[in-house]
């Protein structure tokens, strides 16, 4: 016996040896070797290391919108922080707005070639036949004694040279003076800033986003995260503290992130007292700017300025709307420890919808994430109506949606205020937990859909939220153009994106919620991963690493089938067959007379092919006493017979076709019309990630089998999962057609 086992043993080892030279992983091994290791900086657990640093940056910028030419100039001082370890010889900032220029196509070529009846805005971005202006001027890089620095630029980065570099611990503080035109929003197909202009009372509506040169990221994963901006992959931002001046029209209105700190410069007593009410009303929005103030505000056209002053405390970025068409509302969110005013800017264009929807939208928002997450720390969250679009930054957001008439249709008016819900919760993903968008999208439009569909499912259920069945025309697509979700942002399909980096991980996220994990169990490991990493900077190994920390659960198999492949749950039922047990112990010799006895000897196999032709008699035998090896007690068989007496033994074969190992849910339909559900937890797989055989005992008789009756894995394939297969009559249908 001895022997055998060291035989065994050796067997089984050479077989992992020779798999792991071929390169074998299994779906069950371990991701060590897909991710990034731990150390001092990111531990094991997923939590930030104990020497974990990341850099910081201030900002003072003076901004001037010149409304008669549309350029946007500013100054800006920049206080940078070296936290690292490492000393710096240079600088990277990030000049966003050169991916304008004309050499930056722009998602062109996702318009396809030239074909018969194009319309003109197809061609106009497919060509860009009429030219406009675009991009930065960089006017000077000073250091804090007013010394020009040498910086090179390199389309959207631009490389600050240091005389002495930077040592670790030390501080730096040098200045910017630049200048660019802001572009018509309707002249790119993908546009997160620029103008929108409205003929009918010649008016624009600013929405200024990655408008000032802006530090690049520097931290232990990357260095450097310096790539360069292709729109696809948004942004990775260091905190800090900003003070932001804007000067703009006296008529204007502005929106920006932060708290306003000049509200007597710049806002009427009257406008001034609505804000004190709005502050202490918890159950309504307050207008600031009435609708009539708004209109007639168009009509002005001033030559007069007014400076807007913002202050902005540890957050990573900042942007700004401003227009003299807003109607502006308010109403206040009462937290643990500060009160928020949630609030919306909208042209008469929006009416009467959002002033209906959007603050109401936005205070959903605040409410569910804060629940799910932390409380929603900043003074403001503010929701802009724009054009085709839904772009978010700390403290505001630019959303579409918008009334033809007055008017929307309840399918139009679900997705402005899904879209308001999704760019107001992205202030936690990823602008408090601030992954690295120009990396990995799905980290913060991953997460932060399945927040939004959380939200959407408790405030507004009246409305469709997505569900794993959502996702099974895209994971039943083309495999040759799809990517697993772990691939970086600018290099996925444009058409694809939705599918690939918001939805799937959302219903990822929802199977291991619902399915895999628990509700209370994941929902704690979600909390925890967003309080660790909040204010910091995480990548994908921290949070699958937290996820498991904080709940015990092995959970490889899968990260590694939904993040980084393209496999598809299939779960096939191929056969059930039914059993009974005859109650007479007959003599194991007799047992291979028996003409309807389908089992031999001790281990052979039930030969019965499906359940639909009526049980088939097993027997069973007295354990042989060598088969107790050392043990002295035995089974109590007669008790065994008893408990088995009458009974029925469903064994299912289940066969996985997708590729995709998953649990599995089975649902029995019995003939008396009851149904009972089962689950088998994924790791019924290890041994064979192809097949399982799994025994049920089951009191009444079955009348059909189904796997995944509540559509909970995405399954691509549902005609394969019920047994009989449609069309197959079953044993209980033969037996009614006789009667």
């Amino acid at each position: 016996m001895k022997y055998f086992i060291s035989l065994l043993s050796a067997v089984f080892v050479t077989v992992i040896l020779q798999a792991q030279e071929q390169g074998w992983q299994g779906k069950f091994e371990p991701i060590d070797n897909m991710i990034s290791a731990p150390n001092a900086y990111r531990s094991a657990s997923g939590a930030p290391g104990k020497d974990y640093w990341q850099q910081r940056a201030d900002y003072s910028i003076k901004a001037t919108i010149d409304e008669k030419t549309s350029v946007l100039s500013g100054e800006e001082t920049i206080t940078y922080y070296n936290n690292s370890p490492d000393n710096l010889s240079y600088l990277w900032v990030q000049l966003d707005q050169n991916v304008n220029r004309k050499e930056n196509k722009g998602f062109s070529e996702v318009q396809g070639g030239v074909r018969d009846s194009m319309n003109t805005r197809h061609m106009q971005i497919l060509t860009r036949a009429i030219d406009f202006p675009a991009g930065y001027t960089i006017k000077y890089v000073k250091d804090a004694n007013g010394k020009n620095m040498r910086s090179i630029v390199n389309n959207t980065m631009m490389k600050v040279a240091l005389e002495e570099p930077l040592r670790s611990g030390e501080t730096l503080t040098f200045s910017i003076a630049w200048s660019y035109p802001v572009t018509d929003r309707s002249l790119f197909l993908l546009s997160r800033e620029g103008y929108e202009y409205f003929p009918e009372d010649d008016n624009k509506v600013y929405l200024i986003a990655h408008w000032f040169p802006r530090m690049a990221v520097y931290n232990d994963a990357k260095g450097w995260q310096n790539k360069q901006f292709q729109k696809l992959g948004e942004f990775a931002l260091e905190f800090g503290n900003y003070e932001v001046e804007i000067k703009v029209p006296s008529d204007y209105i502005v929106a920006a992130t932060g708290e306003l700190q000049n509200s007597k410069d710049v806002l009427t007593t009257e406008q001034r007292k609505r804000m004190d009410r709005a502050r202490k009303s918890f159950d309504k929005p307050v207008l600031i700017v009435s609708p009539e103030e708004a209109i007639a505000n168009e009509k002005t056209k001033t030559n007069k300025t007014k400076t807007w002053k913002f202050a902005a405390q540890n957050t990573r970025d900042f942007a700004f709307a401003a227009s003299r068409k807003f109607i502006w509302d308010a109403q206040a969110v009462k937290f643990s420890d500060h009160t928020t005013m949630a609030m919306s800017f909208f042209p008469k264009e929006g009416l009467p919808v959002w002033s209906e929807e959007s603050t109401k939208a936005v205070i959903a928002a605040l409410q569910v994430y804060s629940e799910s997450t932390f409380e929603y720390p900043y003074p403001v969250a503010i929701s802009v109506n724009t054009s085709n679009i839904g772009m978010e930054f700390p403290m505001i957001s630019f959303n579409g949606g918008r009334p033809k008439n007055g008017k929307m249709t309840e399918l139009a008016k679900a997705g402005m205020i899904r879209t308001i819900v999704h760019e107001v919760g992205h202030n936690w993903f990823p602008m408090i937990v601030s992954s690295d968008e120009r990396e990995w999208m799905w980290m913060d439009e991953g997460l932060n859909t399945y927040l939004d569909q959380k939200t959407m499912a408790e405030k507004y259920p009246q409305h469709h939220s997505i569900t794993p069945k959502d996702i099974v025309p895209y994971m039943s697509g083309d495999k040759s153009i799809m990517r697993p979700i772990m691939t970086s942002s600018d290099s996925e399909r444009l058409q694809q994106i939705g599918a690939n980096f918001y939805n799937k991980p959302t219903v990822g996220l929802q199977i291991l919620r619902n399915s895999v994990i628990g509700l209370e169990l994941f929902d704690e490991a979600f909390k925890e991963y967003a309080n660790r990493w909040k204010y910091k900077h995480p990548y994908p190994a921290d949070f699958f690493r937290t996820l498991e920390d904080a709940t015990a659960t092995d959970l490889d198999w899968f990260y590694r089938g939904w993040f980084f492949t393209t496999d598809q749950t299939d779960m096939e039922l191929a056969n059930v067959k039914w059993f009974k047990v005859l109650e007479k112990d007959i003599n194991i010799e007799d047992q291979h007379k028996k003409v309807n006895l389908k089992v031999g000897g001790e281990g052979e196999m039930a030969t019965s092919k499906d359940f639909t032709s009526g049980p088939e008699d097993i027997t069973m035998i007295t354990t042989p006493d060598q088969n107790y090896g050392g043990f002295k007690s035995r089974i109590d068989e007669a008790e065994l017979r008893k408990q088995l007496a009458g009974k029925n033994i469903y064994e299912l074969t289940i066969k996985n076709v997708g590729g995709l190992v998953m649990p599995v849910t089975v649902e029995w339909k019995y003939t008396d019309g009851s149904s009972e559900i089962d689950r088998i937890p994924a790791e019924a797989w290890r041994l064979n990630e192809y097949v399982i055989q799994k025994t049920f005992i089951k009191t009444k008789e079955v009348s059909s089998v189904v796997l995944d009756p509540n559509f909970e894995f995405a399954d691509i394939d549902m005609e394969n999962n019920t047994f009989p297969r449609t069309g197959t009559p079953s044993a209980f249908d033969k037996i009614k057609e006789k009667q």
